[in-house]
């Protein structure tokens, strides 16, 4: 079996989702008032890390966590529509040549990953949005307990090295041809996926990716 990864900031979805997510929460006509208990937990850790006192992957799955603490008490029927909401407002910034790629690989028969730091419930939102297919989405689950956001439970950010656990994880009682499968990613939290399969494509590559990319010959969208 085959299989094709694609991450969704940077690479299917041109922009980085936390700044809408931000976005949405500021504006929302119902939520909009969580905005700034939620800004202001957040302002003191990200100055630390724009400082080198805090590191980028805690600051990142931090701010996921603190963001749920703002969604607490919804229940999952509101949790869907205020994701189904966003992912309307984000129809316009999809990267056509991956979206391509994407329905090459579903005409091809190869499975199709999509694996994310983004909350799990964004992007199935997102794919109903969109009508992408996916064979399995991999993201950062928010917690419900009893019907609701449960903001007290700590997160599993998928991130890092846990891109390529989750992959495995997922994938383990299946035979996988590497060596002919495909994975799409933005930046060095992509690494350690791109460099399970034989065809890794850097896409809109960050600098630092961008310079593993040309020295590994990988092709660049």
């Amino acid at each position: 079996m085959r299989v094709a990864i694609f991450d969704f900031d940077g690479t299917l979805y041109k922009k980085e989702t936390f700044k809408i997510l931000m976005d949405h929460l500021k504006h929302h006509p119902v939520y909009h008032a969580r905005y700034k208990h939620f800004y202001r937990a957040m302002v003191p850790m990200y100055i630390c890390y724009k400082l080198k006192l805090y590191p980028e992957s805690k600051m990142k799955a931090r701010s996921m966590q603190l963001y749920i603490s703002a969604l607490q008490h919804l229940s999952e029927t509101e949790l869907d529509t205020y994701f189904a909401e966003l992912a309307s407002k984000m129809v316009d910034n999809f990267n056509d040549d991956v979206i391509k790629r994407l329905k090459q690989h579903n005409y091809d028969g190869v499975h199709v990953m999509l694996v994310s730091g983004a909350y799990t419930q964004l992007l199935q939102a997102v794919k109903d949005q969109m009508g992408f297919h996916f064979d399995t989405i991999i993201g950062t689950k928010i917690p419900l307990k009893d019907g609701e956001v449960d903001q007290k439970a700590p997160i599993y950010h998928v991130q890092g090295e846990r891109k390529k656990e989750k992959v495995r994880e997922t994938l383990n009682n299946k035979s996988i041809d590497w060596e002919d499968s495909f994975a799409y990613g933005d930046s060095l939290s992509d690494l350690s996926v791109l460099e399970l399969v034989g065809n890794p494509v850097a896409v809109q590559a960050e600098p630092k990716l961008l310079s593993v990319a040309k020295e590994k010959g990988w092709e660049i969208i």
